[in-house]
């Protein structure tokens, strides 16, 4: 029988919630570390159903609380397949991250690489321009936006415009 951990009902940044109180871990990729109410498994096989009042843009390292005074799950990254971009200098590092942020990918950025998504087109593209390209499995956390305020996914910033230079 599983154990129930019950309501995760609050969110904390790594670093700003009690690890001596955890309970527990889940292990959750990028895209399912966004979320407002779902059950979830513990990496110790427990169920709790994660149920904040708004979503949140969960990293690594953060904490949910249990309510009631039950502890604290931490959140762990899980690897995934993403492509790492490394460059011949940092300027030629600035120039490749102009061009993806140019395309509106999400990346994390580093002073040596850039973690992507895997994109045939991308990296060819990124080939062509004198990068190496290599797929591998790590961690990802893109940068936020401008426009996200923090929690991790940008919002409509109410105007429009167009990548077609021609």
């Amino acid at each position: 029988m599983i154990q129930d951990l019950g309501r995760a009902v609050s969110h904390e940044t790594a670093g700003h919630w009690d690890r001596a109180r955890q309970v527990g871990q889940v292990t959750l990729a990028f895209d399912d570390r966004h979320r407002r109410r779902i059950r979830l498994e513990t990496d110790e096989g427990a169920s709790v159903l994660l149920d904040l009042p708004r979503a949140v843009a969960l990293s690594d390292g953060d904490g949910l609380e249990l309510e009631d005074g039950g502890g604290w799950v931490r959140v762990a990254a899980a690897p995934e397949p993403v492509m790492e971009v490394r460059a011949s200098s940092p300027h030629h590092l600035l120039r490749l991250a102009w061009h993806i942020g140019n395309r509106h990918l999400p990346a994390q950025i580093s002073e040596t690489v850039i973690l992507l998504r895997p994109d045939h087109v991308i990296a060819d593209m990124l080939r062509g321009l004198g990068a190496t390209v290599t797929e591998t499995e790590r961690t990802f956390q893109p940068e936020g936006g401008a426009y996200d305020h923090g929690h991790g996914h940008a919002h409509e910033h109410g105007h429009s415009h167009s990548h077609d230079h021609g």
